[in-house]
């Protein structure tokens, strides 16, 4: 009796798995499900027979021939080919509005743009199951990848080869250099990719963010340092002697929105609810991504020429907005 319910259990097993597989193909033949099941095609045929057998009974208990699973039968005894006519229950399931598919497969485009989500296949996979699963085809809608996975995979082959790479480098400051790097590491926090490796430029470690190299390309010199040789931080940013203090000022509520900043000094303001608070940073430039990301929270108070950098990026910034053609007289 045992054996006879676990022979049951897994006819059932199966029969659950390859329902939504003949759905998914279409039109498939007996030897392709044979093989993606790893089954004797002749198992695969008594299961598709069983299929015709199975379904809901509707209002009257009974099974009627709308309450089955139904195939074309001629494809299925002549051609030995497996399609689907009529589906029970399922298509009656709940599904995603073309809407609410849209809003899933945008987030999901932008997870797989993210550094921690390496395998995109799988998010892939998933984003083709919800279109196909909408009850109306889904907006179809583009999320701007922030890094270059180009630019990774080559400098992820210069890391695992020992390689040097070259390429061109947008600093904080808005300039260009050319730079010749020893990779040692490529590691990522939140959104952005980092690769950490000796500058042979500045005659030491330094961090370039991906998304501001240009041109890399992988040279025919082995690297001159070694990650053994050079004892990297945990921490992807270390302080040094020559950060700058800024002084800012914002809302109480907003003060944890700083916390990677480690701000020193933090005092309130009268009675009221602002806070004014140190950051170190190593120059006025660094401000910029930080301004932008708390537009409107965040006041830098000094000093002056953090001030003045801050004010004529936001400045040119406006000025991008600028509607020249209606200006003129």
């Amino acid at each position: 009796m045992a054996a006879q319910s676990r022979i049951a259990s897994d006819q059932l097993t199966l029969l659950l798995s390859l329902v939504p597989y003949l759905i998914e193909q279409g039109r498939v033949t007996v030897t392709e499900v044979a093989e993606h099941f790893d089954l004797p095609p002749e198992r695969v045929r008594s299961l598709v027979s069983l299929i015709a057998l199975s379904g809901i009974p509707g209002e009257t208990r009974q099974y009627l021939h709308g309450d089955l699973f139904d195939i074309l039968w001629d494809e299925f005894e002549l051609n030995d080919c497996i399609v689907l006519t009529h589906q029970v229950a399922i298509d009656d399931s709940p599904r995603f509005s073309a809407r609410e598919a849209a809003a899933l497969i945008a987030g999901l485009q932008y997870l797989s743009a993210l550094p921690d989500n390496a395998d995109t296949d799988a998010i892939a996979s998933l984003m083709a199951k919800l279109t196909r699963g909408a009850s109306a085809p889904p907006t179809q809608l583009a999320v701007a990848r922030r890094d270059g996975g180009a630019t990774r995979a080559l400098l992820q082959a210069a890391l695992t080869s020992g390689m040097q790479v070259e390429f061109d480098y947008l600093n904080a400051r808005g300039a260009q250099e050319h730079r010749l790097v020893d990779p040692l590491r490529i590691e990522s926090v939140d959104n952005d990719w980092y690769l950490r490796g000796w500058c042979h430029l500045r005659e030491a470690v330094r961090t370039f963010r991906l998304d501001r190299i240009s041109d890399p390309r992988t040279t025919s010199r082995a690297r001159s340092t070694h990650a053994a040789d050079i004892l990297l931080p945990d921490t992807l940013f270390q302080a040094s002697s020559g950060d700058l203090d800024v002084r800012l000022e914002l809302e109480n509520a907003a003060l944890p929105l700083l916390a990677d900043y480690r701000p020193e000094r933090s005092v309130p303001v009268g009675t009221g609810g602002r806070t004014r608070t140190t950051l170190r940073v190593a120059h006025s430039h660094a401000l910029k991504r930080l301004v932008a990301g708390l537009a409107g929270i965040v006041t830098v108070l000094e000093p002056a020429e953090s001030r003045r950098v801050v004010a004529e990026w936001a400045a040119a910034g406006v000025a991008q907005y600028t509607d020249s053609p209606a200006s003129e007289e």
